[in-house]
């Protein structure tokens, strides 16, 4: 038994020629069982939207041996920062990771700082990279006791720690772009791993 895939592109319907050579595409993966094409049952394994695919209606047809096809990957595309909200949460948090033998990242940021809002969505993709082996909190200064605050040694924001056998091992303090940013605190916690 065979399986065959079934990209196909299909280009939008425009009513201006100057629009029809670019818009979404629609990739459609289909897998079928049989010997031939009329015979066989197929069904729809994979879906996406492609931006700006120059004119071309494209049918790709791809054979593979019977297990050979790869089951798709459903690993989340983000992963929500856990809120951090009193001392004892922060204080198990780090006990916790200890214990695992695992660092943690956190975020502290502040709902009124504009930098923070935009780079929390991103740290979400980013901690998707590392799920379910690195987690990663969020705490807003102003919702937590100061002294937490200072004990961190957080001065300005958004700064994103790496914590490690109960030590704030390093930060990064987010006051540039956002893919710097990212790209930071990817190093940071690679060099955490390497450690």
């Amino acid at each position: 038994m065979s399986v065959r895939l079934s990209p196909t592109f299909r280009p939008p319907i425009s009513s201006s020629s100057r629009h029809a050579s670019s818009g979404s595409w629609d990739l459609l993966v289909f897998c079928s069982k049989g010997s031939s094409s009329s015979s066989s049952s197929s069904s729809l394994v994979y879906s996406s939207k492609f931006e700006g695919i120059n004119g071309r209606r494209d049918v790709v047809k791809v054979s593979c041996q019977e297990g050979s096809l790869r089951e798709l990957d459903d690993s989340p595309v983000s992963v929500n920062l856990a809120p951090i909200t009193s001392e004892s949460q922060f204080d198990r948090v780090i006990a916790e990771a200890q214990q695992l033998e695992e660092p943690v990242i956190i975020l502290w940021m502040a709902s009124w700082c504009r930098k923070c809002i935009y780079l929390k969505p991103k740290l979400e993709k980013l901690a998707a990279d590392y799920y379910p082996r690195l987690r990663f909190y969020c705490v807003d200064v102003n919702a937590v006791p100061y002294k937490l605050v200072s004990h961190a040694g957080v001065t300005k924001m958004p700064t994103i720690q790496l914590w490690k056998d109960t030590k704030k091992q390093t930060e990064v303090i987010g006051g540039h772009k956002a893919y710097l940013v990212i790209n930071e605190v990817r190093q940071m916690i690679e060099s955490a791993y390497s450690m």
